[in-house]
């Protein structure tokens, strides 16, 4: 499919009619194609989506490894705890409760976990509404990557300075990757899931990403003021216009709310 066709269907909420038909590396370039169609009519990446960090939902979707997408200043939104999202222009959109980390510098070549995380301004809680351009949420891997990362909107909540909360990068890892998380819709416990479900921590997943990316031909590296969601704490959770859902994550991060028009 080309990009002119895979833009159509992410502005219209369309249904693919087949999958990309693409091998990983060249929906990566289709994706890339993509992302510089968007840039030409106004839109600016503020960051990059990871993708498929959860193992623990690996067999269920048949994408075993991580894939990542980009974030867009039309995509992106921020609250104080509890935001509103409109799901119009979503098609088939699912929530997913993730960590969010905001850097302040390009992390540096072969970066340890400590130089990573003096790259990292804030962490915070975040929803990323995931989408999909075929039916029934049935894909490859390329499918994913060429449909904008599955990569629909995100809010993210409250924004935590990672100063205060860091010691050293194992210590903050280990605290991030032992969180839980239980995630509500309405009045009904719907999940519940934990740090480590992200390749083994948060962190992990940033730097996992990083590589990842630096691996990719053509791939803009990250920049200072870019945001990086690392996947999701639970399965991902099909959503309705009406709903409230909220999700109580463990310390360092705080609880976050969403209402879906």
């Amino acid at each position: 499919m080309k990009p002119e066709s895979l833009l159509r269907h992410l502005d219209d909420a369309t249904l693919w009619p087949q999958g990309c038909g693409l091998g990983l590396a060249e929906a990566y370039e289709r994706a890339l194609t993509l992302r510089q169609l968007r840039i030409r009519r106004g839109e600016q990446p503020r960051g990059y989506k990871v993708g498929f960090t959860n193992r623990t939902i690996w067999d269920r979707y048949g994408v075993h490894a991580p894939i990542w997408g980009t974030v867009w200043n039309t995509t992106l939104s921020f609250c104080e705890g509890e935001g509103e999202i409109a799901l119009a222009g979503t098609c088939q959109p699912r929530i997913e409760p993730e960590c969010v980390f905001g850097l302040k510098a390009t992390p540096p070549a072969r970066a340890t976990p400590d130089q990573l995380l003096a790259c990292v301004e804030w962490i915070a809680p975040g929803f990323e509404i995931v989408q999909s351009h075929l039916p029934d949420w049935k894909f490859t891997a390329a499918d994913t990557v060429a449909d904008a990362g599955l990569h629909g909107r995100l809010l993210v909540g409250p924004r935590l300075g990672v100063d205060p909360l860091a010691g050293d990068a194992a210590a903050f890892d280990a605290q991030l990757a032992a969180a839980r998380i239980t995630l509500v819709r309405g009045s009904e416990r719907i999940d519940e899931g934990t740090g480590a479900n992200v390749l083994d921590g948060p962190l992990h997943a940033l730097a996992h990403f990083l590589g990842a990316l630096r691996d990719c031909p053509g791939a803009p590296d990250l920049l200072p003021g870019d945001v990086v969601t690392t996947g999701t704490w639970t399965d991902a959770w099909p959503v309705h216009r009406g709903e409230h859902w909220r999700a109580a994550f463990d310390p360092p991060l705080v609880p976050l709310a969403v209402r879906f028009t």
